[in-house]
């Protein structure tokens, strides 16, 4: 079956059956490698990316069941908020190994979107679902803050 997906602005087809996941879609059909597999099972947040600005792991999410506007970490630059935190983790060489960083990145923007002065409780439960391998969590929060202006970090 043939899917119209909007992702990071550009209209792509998909044929493909309707229980595929997202991720697979995105990263084997359409070659968009920046969200991660990592558990499959929706756990580590590697795979995280926005549909309609909502963050969602796309490794248990069917691609029948998106509709509107994807953005995988190719595309989160676009935006202001998602432009600020990836030069906040840039700044503050946040990405250790990397992996785990395009999913840590879309929930971070989503969180700053929505809540754009969060309290470090607010942190830990948006970031709550992103697993570093590395332990890079204090960056992490480190850039967060940074991106939005409550840190000189």
């Amino acid at each position: 079956m043939a899917f119209k997906l909007n992702v990071n602005g550009k209209i792509h087809t998909a044929d493909v059956d309707p229980e595929t996941p997202l991720l697979w879609t995105l990263r084997d059909t359409l070659g968009i490698l920046g969200p991660k597999y990592g558990c499959g099972v929706a756990q580590c947040g590697a795979c995280t990316v926005h549909v309609n600005g909502e963050p969602i792991r796309s490794c248990v999410t069917p691609v029948s069941a998106v509709e509107g506007k994807i953005t995988t970490i190719e595309g989160v630059g676009a935006n202001p908020v998602g432009k600020r935190v990836q030069q906040a983790w840039m700044d503050l060489d946040v990405a250790q190994c990397g992996y785990c960083q395009p999913g840590q990145i879309m929930s971070a923007t989503a969180l700053l979107t929505s809540n754009p002065k969060p309290t470090d409780a607010d942190i830990d439960e948006a970031m709550s679902g992103n697993i570093c391998r590395c332990a890079t969590y204090t960056r992490i929060r480190a850039a967060i803050k940074r991106a939005s202006g409550q840190s000189e970090a």
